[in-house]
């Protein structure tokens, strides 16, 4: 019984190596990594390119990411950081070897705050220590509430897992999140690789991390100057289906006119507005229950390369904390990177996905397309 047992883990862990394997090199088709020391057949290119995208990882200079090099753990605490919004925090940690104002140090006293880093004996955090294979698999582990796990894989390493870690390492296989070093070895101990990190930190947003499903709500909120942006509202809604999705207008307390919208006049109210970071004009209206949504669609027309100010008013007015924030813009040809750059910090606590640009006219089987691939648990027909 027990070598049938053996056999049985052996060729679990085996098939959780090729499944992890054939899911990285599907990336291989990719052209440009951006990355001189990462090239589009890297088993990682993937994983490295999506942090990359998502702006949870940087590179460490020189146009190298360091895939075989070690990541710190003030470096993985910022990770998280960023991946929770970069919530505001107060207070300070108990650490000896952490400074005020250091890049980090927001992000260690949130870690601490939320234990999911503790320090070593003494009072020391270890902001310089490169992370452990299990402490990787620990930290996120903490980050998803600490989740019991079944049927995770036995490693012939597994005595070396330190006891603190072992219901993270086994949650971690158990869901994809950490792939063994070879066979059915897991190497608790080695320091995970910055690669290996940007897998598991993959992984995670995309199999553990809490997505919209049947039955949960959503809200579509826009700004529309001309009507283009609410036509595209109209069919994300429709799409949706009204069980699902809630349409609201973000209305302006003064309303514009023709005349504030008129882009050949230097000096009328939008182009304004748009010069001024600090405006931010009234709004009319708020939403009701803000707590039941979990998903925002955000519309907005773009502006000067930007969003209207009024959105800013939005952001800042409504709780977005653990809301999915997916926005969408109507432009001729701008695109709509540069305005979520500029606003994403305005919505604390929130995460926030890629958005899209839409022309007007776009049909609505082009929505319907788009929503279905944004992988949020919810159909769209």
């Amino acid at each position: 019984m027990q070598n049938v047992k053996k056999w049985i883990a052996a060729m679990l862990a085996l098939a959780l190596t090729l499944a992890l394997a054939l899911s990285m090199t599907a990336f291989a088709a990719v052209d440009d990594t951006g990355y001189s020391d990462v090239d589009a057949g890297n088993p990682y290119a993937e994983a490295i390119l999506y942090c990359r995208e998502h702006e949870l990882m940087e590179g460490v200079g020189g146009n190298r990411f360091d895939p075989d090099g070690p990541l710190t753990r003030a470096a993985l605490a910022t990770v998280l950081y960023r991946m929770e919004g970069e919530p505001a925090v107060t207070g300070t940690d108990a650490f000896t070897d952490t400074a005020d104002g250091q890049w980090y140090s927001g992000a260690v006293l949130w870690a601490s705050q939320r234990k999911l880093m503790e320090g070593y004996g003494g009072g020391v955090f270890g902001i310089d220590d490169p992370v452990t294979r299990q402490d990787m698999a620990t930290t996120l582990w903490r980050y998803a509430d600490s989740p019991e796990a079944e049927n995770a894989i036995r490693y012939e390493d597994e005595s070396a897992i330190a006891g603190y870690a072992a219901a993270a390492v086994n949650w971690a296989s158990a869901n994809g999140v950490a792939a063994p070093v070879s066979g059915s070895r897991f190497a608790p101990r080695e320091n995970a690789s910055r690669a290996q990190i940007a897998a598991a930190l993959m992984n995670f947003s995309r199999n553990v991390q809490p997505k919209p499903g049947d039955g949960q709500k959503v809200l579509v909120a826009y700004f529309s100057g001309t009507g283009t942006t609410r036509g595209v509202a109209q069919n994300i809604v429709t799409a949706l289906g009204t069980d699902t999705a809630t349409l609201h207008e973000i209305t302006a307390a003064q309303p514009y006119t023709a005349a504030d919208l008129d882009y050949t006049n230097s000096n009328c109210r939008s182009v304004t507005e748009q010069r001024d970071p600090s405006a931010r004009p009234a709004i009319s209206n708020s939403v009701s229950d803000m707590e039941q949504y979990d998903v925002v669609f955000l519309g907005y027309p773009i502006w000067n390369n930007d969003a209207p100010r009024i959105i800013c008013t939005f952001l800042e007015s409504e709780n977005l904390s653990g809301k999915t924030i997916v926005p969408f813009c109507t432009s001729g040809g701008s695109g709509i990177a540069n305005s979520v750059s500029n606003i994403r910090g305005l919505a604390g606590g929130a995460v926030w996905m890629d958005g899209r640009r839409f022309s007007g006219g776009t049909s609505r089987d082009t929505i319907i397309e788009w929503v279905n691939g944004l992988n949020l648990g919810i159909r769209a027909n």
